[in-house]
């Protein structure tokens, strides 16, 4: 097998669009002038930041003074967070930024299914009269579930229409982190029916430390950086031309393509499953049965008994590039919050792979990727003294097929 570099962790990283670099290059050089100045060469500055901000509020069906741009989507979900005080009910696979937010306010962590999925029913018990947010992510970057934010919409406008019948004046909202899914999903955010919705231009080929909260008229932000007033007063601090317009450019680019896209990398989903099943079949793949309710570039793929810190090693020694779950923990080298909240053994948690596909992946790849995985999985099996019918035995029959 002659050695290739195959990438697949677009869920962790996205090269910049040669389209989004272009439209950003210009602001990092000629046209550097700070937005807030008041000479003439400043203020076009100030009117192309505003245009990018219209592009991306008409792309999520939003009005361009809703939108807050920050410094990813991790600042995002904190301006989320500090504009309510009471309550908080979010689900238990949510992002770490979310989680960790959440851990500051009174709350409720509702359990998801083995496969990953939020129930609507289980949110509208969690859900108390002192309840201000309510926040479930559109789709899981570990494990690739999409989740019924549209129903849970529904049962927050329920909680919301009772407590006006019944006099009550605290406020409810929903929020969404859409940054996994923005690049295969719509993000419109009437269609959704959210009140907050967090996007990131790094996970559709855009700059890193770019994002974006949305909020409704309903929802009054409180800032988290003070200073010069900038962004409505939310947050200060001399805007990034250049990243904003880069967000813009890389949204617009992921709407167009999105369809096309989505059918393409679920067929290279299909085919690298395919393919490892073929050669290990005792993989195991995570996520809902149902293909619609998993992102189409994402396969979390787990072998029992066998250590996935030492399969990236080995495979980062024959070109392929893989990642173990969110960075966030990969870095860390643990298993992920989210295999322990969806009930996966140990054995198998411990040997999962997140496999993420994106533009620039080809078929050529995905079949070099499935040998060189099957290769190396054997290989550490065969270190442990594990055949396949031993690591079927520790998978317990887990998962989804």
């Amino acid at each position: 097998m002659t050695q290739r570099e195959v990438y697949l962790d677009y869920a962790a990283a996205t090269p910049v669009d040669p389209e989004v670099a272009e439209v950003m290059l210009p602001y990092l050089t000629e046209r550097f002038w700070n937005p807030s100045a008041p000479y003439a060469r400043a203020r076009e500055v100030r009117d192309d930041l505003e245009r990018a901000r219209g592009t991306v509020a008409r792309l999520i069906g939003a009005r361009p003074d809703c939108l807050t741009f920050t410094a990813g989507a991790t600042e995002a979900n904190n301006l989320a967070f500090v504009a309510v005080e009471g309550h908080v009910v979010v689900d238990a696979i949510e992002h770490e930024s979310v989680l960790a937010c959440a851990a500051t306010h009174a709350r409720r962590t509702v359990r998801v299914g083995a496969d990953g999925l939020v129930d609507p029913e289980a949110v509208a018990r969690a859900i108390r009269p002192d309840t201000e947010l309510v926040s479930i992510e559109l789709a899981n970057g570990e494990i690739g579930c999409v989740q019924p934010v549209r129903e849970i919409a529904r049962v927050v406008a329920a909680e919301r229409a009772r407590r006006l019948e019944a006099g009550e004046t605290t406020p409810i909202f929903l929020h969404s982190d859409a940054s996994q899914a923005a690049g295969a999903l719509s993000v419109n955010v009437a269609t959704l029916g959210v009140d907050l919705l967090t996007l990131s231009a790094a996970k559709i080929y855009g700059p890193k430390q770019v994002g974006v909260l949305w909020a409704s008229e309903e929802v009054r932000l409180r800032p988290l950086v003070y200073g010069g007033g900038q962004e409505g007063g939310v947050r200060s601090g001399t805007e990034n031309v250049a990243g904003v317009v880069g967000f813009a450019r890389a949204l617009e680019l992921a709407s167009e393509r999105r369809g096309e896209e989505s059918r393409r990398l679920a067929g290279l989903r299909e085919r690298l499953w395919e393919g490892l099943l073929a050669r290990v079949p005792s993989a195991v793949v995570s996520g809902p049965r149902n293909p619609k309710r998993r992102l189409p570039g994402l396969l979390h793929v787990s072998f029992a008994g066998v250590e996935a810190r030492r399969l990236v090693i080995a495979l980062e020694r024959v070109g392929v590039s893989v990642g173990t779950g969110s960075a966030c923990a990969a870095s860390r080298m643990r298993v992920s919050h989210v295999l322990e909240a969806i009930g996966m053994p140990r054995p198998l948690a411990e040997g999962s792979l997140r496999l993420t596909l994106g533009r620039g992946t080809t078929e050529e790849d995905v079949d070099y990727a499935a040998a060189a995985i099957a290769d190396a999985v054997r290989a550490e099996a065969a270190r442990t003294g594990l055949d396949d019918a031993a690591m079927a035995a520790l998978a317990g029959g887990w998962g989804a097929r």
